[in-house]
């Protein structure tokens, strides 16, 4: 009895401690349940998570057409991305008519600053702060962290979360909800899928450069003008606020950090004449880590000593320039890619796709950022439009959150043009407008993106409130060549770029190295193990590659043998490594041209 009694005991002293020693921890990630220290509980139509410019941009959106909203952000102010990174140059992209892309509420913010390629950081903060205070259906809450989700995998619905600020922890719950936090964390969070970087086309461990603006006084922007016109470090372009080109600073400029270097310059000045400048890459930083980006952001800071050294000393007009700050946060190109019910992919941008269920338009080229200092800055293809399907918003398991920000349901390559803010901001205010219609017509995200009526009704409710949308139909480079297809798995790969003239020259020769370098790349990339126990040749040159010394080099990587072939070129077909079209095309020995070789190379791959 005595031994049960004193069992009973310590089982009631340990039910009293536990609650004593939680309320003592400080809050975590810690899977301990932490309702028992909440405060209180609100209900919302529509909770937006991330302050960044396409989170308010949803979070108006979703106010203006009658839901309660409410937009939480972690920092202590809104703007994200253009505010706290200082990005004050903005890529702006035209639709097929040479009209804006993007309108709305993009339009709307963007009038309010200026109308320009630049605005200043600060007036850009006070204009997102008015636009949010002007709509009575927003609560903003800023300096405010999500500390738990509450998921139900079984019907694919966020049931609330709880959220921490000074006030302590709160719950809240909602119909729908939108991450438009720049990396996607709080879908990250809940159990979305995604990829990272650049691994959906075999590049692993891979991330664009990342940047830290350059913020600088005492800059005479009238000698910029100088150099300009004098094409003292190449071809620029310079007005009364922005100034673009200078490629040659990137050559005569000896970074001082192994992972450092400078690109082109993009240069903005502010009203008070200081000048922000984007330029400055850093490599290897995993934008996804707080310890890498604080990294980063060291070595920007050194970095940017060095920079201004060289320009005082180099560029007219930076004679006097000093540095004014430091920006707090990074401009991350590049993280996470939601898996969505639709991947916008590189083919839908090339091809200047509509889709049935578009939302917005993209136009901006495919800028893709190396990812080490001996690497290049690409341009894929620079695309007239294409449509941004609705379905690419939706992470797949999910029946009420959408993703609008850079890292929506899109392929790396495609978010190369996808992830400028414009872009984002209309995706932002189709999320917005979206939910509510959700709601109203109590269907879920996934069932009414099958509903062609209610994707309708969205659609003329986004152009009655100011979107740019319509349907269109356009041709794109290289339709209906007999080598197209092949293209398509090669620059599906980002293997090959068209640039911003979409010409890929293919009707020049290719070089030996050209030819094995592509090879290599595309197996390296697609069959990892295919191209580690490949019998790679030993020479070769930057001379003109021929068909038959191309069909010995395919024999020799696809069977390991380095056999004497009287007819290579019969013998690659007799294998049925290449099909009668192909072989059929070249009858007889000579230098191969690039839409040759390409499709040579993309049967290999």
């Amino acid at each position: 009895m005595k031994r049960r009694l004193l069992i009973l005991l310590a089982i009631g002293i340990i039910l009293l401690v536990i609650p004593i020693v939680r309320a003592l921890l400080p809050i975590s990630n810690a899977e301990y349940d932490v309702i028992s220290l909440v405060k209180g509980k609100e209900k919302y139509d529509v909770i937006v998570i991330g302050g960044e410019p396409e989170g308010i941009a949803a979070a108006i959106a979703s106010a203006r057409n009658g839901a309660k909203t409410l937009l939480i952000e972690r920092r202590n102010g809104l703007g994200g991305l253009m505010t706290y990174g200082r990005l004050n140059y903005i890529d702006l992209g035209l639709d097929k008519d040479h009209q804006p892309a993007n309108a709305g509420i993009f339009k709307e913010w963007h009038q309010m600053v200026g109308d320009g390629i630049s605005f200043d950081v600060n007036k850009a903060k006070r204009v997102f702060k008015k636009m949010t205070d002007d709509e009575p259906n927003l609560t903003v809450l800023t300096d405010t962290d999500i500390k738990q989700i509450n998921v139900s995998k079984d019907d694919g619905l966020i049931k609330g979360i709880i959220a921490e600020n000074s006030d302590g922890l709160i719950a809240y719950t909602a119909k729908r909800y939108i991450d438009s936090t720049a990396n996607a964390d709080f879908a990250a969070k809940a159990g979305a899928p995604y990829f990272v970087g650049q691994s959906d086309i075999g590049r692993h461990n891979t991330n664009m450069s990342v940047t830290l603006m350059i913020h600088l006084i005492n800059v005479d922007w009238s000698k910029l003008k100088e150099v300009a016109a004098a094409k003292t470090f190449g071809e620029a372009t310079v007005n009364d606020r922005v100034a673009w080109g200078f490629w040659g600073v990137s050559e005569k400029y000896h970074p001082h950090l192994s992972n450092t270097r400078l690109r082109g310059m993009n240069i903005a000045r502010q009203s008070d004449g200081s000048i922000y400048i984007n330029a400055l890459q850093i490599f290897g930083i995993n934008g996804l880590d707080e310890k890498s980006q604080d990294q980063a952001i060291k070595q920007g800071e050194l970095e940017t000593k060095y920079v201004v050294k060289f320009l005082r000393e180099n560029f007219p007009g930076f004679e006097n320039a000093q540095i004014a700050d430091y920006p707090p946060e990074l401009y991350i190109r590049e993280t996470r890619h939601i898996k969505a019910l639709y991947q916008l992919s590189i083919q839908d941008v090339w091809e200047n796709r509509d889709q049935w269920d578009s939302i917005g338009f993209g136009s901006y080229p495919v800028d893709i950022q190396a990812t080490s200092p001996k690497g290049k800055d690409e341009v894929v293809v620079n695309p007239k439009q294409y449509g941004i399907p609705f379905r690419s918003l939706i992470p797949k398991g999910f029946n009420n959150m959408l993703v609008a920000s850079r890292s929506s349901g899109y392929s790396s390559l495609a978010a190369g043009s996808a992830r400028i803010i414009p872009t984002g901001m209309t995706t932002g205010e189709a999320a917005g407008v979206a939910s509510v219609l959700s709601i109203n017509k109590g269907e879920y995200y996934p069932k009414m993106s099958k509903d062609k009526p209610i994707i309708q009704l969205l659609q003329s409710k986004l152009v009655k409130q100011g979107a740019h949308l319509y349907h269109f139909e356009l041709d794109y480079p290289y339709k209906g060549e007999w080598f197209y297809p092949s293209l398509v798995k090669l620059y599906s790969r980002g293997l090959i770029y068209a640039g911003y003239n979409n010409d890929l020259k293919l009707n020049q020769p290719i070089s030996e190295k050209e030819f094995i370098h592509l090879i290599q790349t595309g197996l390296e990339r697609s069959h990892p193990n295919q191209y580690k126990k490949a019998n790679w040749p030993t020479q070769s040159n930057e001379k003109p590659i021929t068909r038959d010394r191309a069909a010995e080099w395919l024999l020799q990587i696809k069977t390991g043998s380095r056999g004497q072939y009287n007819q290579p070129w019969d013998a690659l077909y007799e294998k049925h490594l290449i099909d009668k079209d192909l072989y059929d095309r070249i009858p007889m020995d000579r230098e191969l041209i690039k839409s040759e070789a390409y499709a040579l190379a993309a049967k290999m791959i």
